[in-house]
């Protein structure tokens, strides 16, 4: 007989049971900016009296190439890693995996998000958002810092 251990993988379990029902209802109301061959990056959503922190998981991404986006209650985070064709004289390229890839993922939050207050900063590879709750202004741009 054959056990396996359930409580070690349950978080892991549960995010994919999550993703099995949430992906395909995505795709169909996804906007189109965020593109085929995207990678999801896993986030943390915490909510306070006063705003959401989200913390996206963006690995190798430059503050340059983030875009982020509310409107109303709908945020969209875009970033695209570029590896530059390091290569110097003599070597030889013998395997390349690193190369271009893009990450995008939208969701809404409970309430509406004030965009003129919300603040964005990467650092480590995790970019983080605070984003205050305020019904308000339509939608725009957060710049990265």
């Amino acid at each position: 007989m054959f056990l396996v251990p359930f409580a070690r993988n349950a978080s892991e379990l549960s995010r994919g049971l999550e993703r099995l029902f949430d992906e395909p209802f995505e795709r169909w109301l996804a906007p189109a900016a965020e593109g085929e061959g995207a990678r999801r990056p896993a986030l943390d959503l915490t909510e306070s009296d006063r705003a959401y922190t989200v913390k996206p998981d963006l690995p190798g991404v430059a503050k340059e190439d983030v875009k982020v986006s509310v409107e109303g209650s709908r945020v969209t985070v875009q970033a695209e890693t570029r590896k530059d064709q390091e290569k110097k004289e003599g070597d030889r390229v013998v395997w390349r995996e690193r190369s271009v890839s893009s990450f995008a993922r939208s969701f809404t939050l409970p309430g509406e998000v004030d965009s003129a207050e919300a603040q964005a900063k990467l650092a480590d590879g995790v970019l983080t958002l605070t984003l205050p709750k305020r019904a308000g202004r339509t939608g725009s741009q957060i710049a990265v810092s």
